[in-house]
């Protein structure tokens, strides 16, 4: 129905970070025995749902354009600043929201939870990993047997 179009580009992109999303759902489930709907809509943790969108996305656009074209080029860019940001900057940034909040929790002995910085905000270079991966296989499922 949507074989070699854009609509299955960008249908497997927002399906792969979906079912990371949900993968991390279920993870958090099946470790903390209870069920947060916010890690639904949260950044960081395994897999990178971030990796597993734009990964999912760069393979469509090979499967669909080549892996020779300038589409593929330009999508595989995109990907690795994405990938490099969640592994990089967004958990440097989430390391030093985690010093911060202990600093304020030392200097007043106590900090309202409210008040507390996002520390969870990038991945480790497995998450990324493990997100690729994910990417890699949603895009040549929808493919080879979805489409």
């Amino acid at each position: 129905m949507f074989l070699n179009t854009s609509v299955e580009i960008l249908f497997t992109a927002i399906e792969a970070a979906l079912i990371a999303q949900i993968l991390k759902f279920i993870g958090y489930l099946i470790t903390h025995k209870n069920l947060n709907f916010k890690i639904l809509t949260t950044t960081g943790g395994m897999p990178s749902s971030h990796s597993a969108g734009t990964v999912a996305l760069s393979t469509s656009v090979g499967l669909i354009c080549g892996f020779d074209s300038v589409e593929f080029a330009i999508a595989v860019g995109y990907a690795l600043v994405v990938m490099y940001d969640a592994a990089g900057l967004r958990r440097a940034a989430g390391r030093t929201a985690a010093n911060l909040n202990k600093i304020m929790d030392d200097f007043y002995h106590g900090i309202n939870p409210s008040q507390k910085l996002k520390e969870l905000l990038g991945h480790t270079p497995f998450e990324v990993f493990v997100g690729t991966i994910l990417g890699v296989i949603i895009a040549y499922a929808n493919h080879y047997v979805f489409f």
